[in-house]
């Protein structure tokens, strides 16, 4: 290829990829975000840059997630500086705690409710028994 084809392709390619779209940046609604449905997911994508981001890994069929779950919803809708992220570890169609699922397997979950607390930085602050902890202090 010659010197002109090369630019000419290098400016194609660069002109796609900025076209591209940019990972898109999640707000803080007046619900928690319910994501994943069993399948893997990238915490980092769900963060809400300058909130506390509370991931809570819960089954429908965990006892204990379910008795947490309007105190989760009063939490998020409660303080403007933390935000509640549900990751649904069941995928459809199950009737039991999924601990088979892509998403239980990514995390090595060892039950559930599991909860990550990531401060507004983006950092890791708490996870599991510490972050339960820490997460329903705030619930008074």
């Amino acid at each position: 290829m010659g010197g002109r084809a090369r630019f000419a392709w290098l400016l194609l390619l660069l002109a796609g990829t900025a076209a591209l779209p940019a990972a898109e940046v999640h707000e803080k609604g007046t619900m928690p975000l319910v994501i994943s449905n069993g399948q893997k997911v990238k915490l980092a994508d769900y963060l809400v840059p300058g909130k506390t981001t509370v991931f809570d890994f819960y089954s429908e069929f965990c006892p204990t997630c379910r008795a947490i779950a309007g105190d989760m919803e009063k939490l998020h809708r409660g303080r403007e500086d933390v935000a509640v992220v549900l990751v649904n570890i069941n995928r459809p169609g199950m009737k039991v705690i999924d601990w088979h699922s892509p998403v239980s397997k990514q995390f090595d979950l060892p039950g559930t409710p599991h909860l990550k607390v990531f401060g507004p930085d983006g950092r890791l602050v708490a996870e599991g028994k510490p972050a339960y902890v820490l997460v329903t202090g705030w619930f008074k």
